[in-house]
């Protein structure tokens, strides 16, 4: 077989930390050399190349097209022998899993839920980092992430949970509700603004009470709506997976269940992983029991509503 023909390993690593830094300096530091040692190596990439990768500004580094372009491939392949590498580290201690998700997921579904998965893996090290952001799974050193969104997402292994929908929830001792204007009577609690509640009511066929929505608390974390309509609050409207739990243990219920229109939206939760990680037995396992859990969840609402 011929040879491969690629640039020297030190140059790419020089290109890369330097395109990271847009600078010399900071690039070196990383690499434990000097500046100028950095600048050579890049400077013979470039010339081994032909190709022009930094313009030099006078207190910065900006990256030509084609140097930006040559970015993408090298920082994938550094990116995927560090995965790779990581990979055989763990081989060593294979019963550990880290998890990235929002907090309110976390807070409302996972961690209620996560003394089921540990008593079925007792041996398995669990690590939850709570993030709104997604995660970059190589740096952060995570196995696999529930985001929230329209995915799937290119160059991951993308899982659907299931259907989300709205729905309102309050605690047992506001449940005498009946109908659907004593519900907007009641102390609606809100989740960034109040245009939800009244975009719900018009999609039950009540746009008049739509006008009824100005009072009550706006909260910018779902979860605290949530814990607000536990303590009796008010009633939220809140998304069925984060309240799937309080309900299951009667901590809330749904006023009016069997007659509410309840429509999908379009938002889901999503379980993904690099694709790599369809080999690793701890993802395998964590994948299956999300999947049981939400098939748990579907059936509760079903029953719950008959839909």
């Amino acid at each position: 077989m011929a040879a491969r023909k690629l640039p020297s390993l030190n140059a790419l690593r020089a290109f890369e930390a330097s395109a990271r830094h847009q600078r010399f300096t900071l690039a070196g530091e990383e690499l434990n050399v000097t500046a100028g040692a950095v600048s050579h190596q890049v400077k013979a990439l470039e010339d081994e190349l032909g190709i022009v990768l930094f313009e030099r500004l006078s207190n910065q580094l900006r990256l030509t097209p084609a140097g930006q372009r040559y970015l993408e491939v090298v920082g994938d392949a550094f990116d995927r022998i560090e995965s790779g590498t990581r990979g055989l580290y763990a081989q060593a201690d294979r019963q550990q899993l880290a998890i990235s998700t929002s907090p309110n997921f976390a807070a409302k579904w996972l961690v209620p839920r996560l003394g089921e998965f540990t008593a079925q893996y007792p041996e398995m090290a669990l690590r939850l980092d709570q993030s709104e952001r997604h995660t970059n799974f190589i740096r952060e050193q995570i196995d696999v992430a529930i985001r929230y969104g329209q995915g799937p997402w290119p160059g991951l292994s993308c899982t659907r949970l299931g259907d989300e929908f709205l729905l309102p929830v309050c605690a047992p001792s506001l449940m005498a509700f009946r109908s659907l204007k004593e519900i907007a009577t009641a102390g609606l609690l809100h989740m960034n603004d109040r245009q939800a509640w009244a975009d719900w009511f018009a999609e039950q066929g009540e746009p008049d009470e739509s006008v009824a929505v100005s009072g009550g608390v706006v909260f910018n974390q779902e979860s605290a709506a949530v814990d607000a309509a536990v303590a009796g609050q008010g009633v939220a409207l809140a998304r069925s997976s984060l309240v799937a739990h309080a309900l299951q243990q009667q901590r809330l219920i749904v006023p009016l269940a069997s007659s509410l229109t309840l429509k999908q939206t379009e938002p889901a939760y999503w379980l993904v992983y690099p694709q790599e990680g369809e080999m690793n037995g701890n993802v395998a396992a964590f994948t299956n029991w999300l999947l049981q859990s939400f098939e748990k969840d579907r059936q509760f609402w079903k029953e719950l509503t008959g839909k």
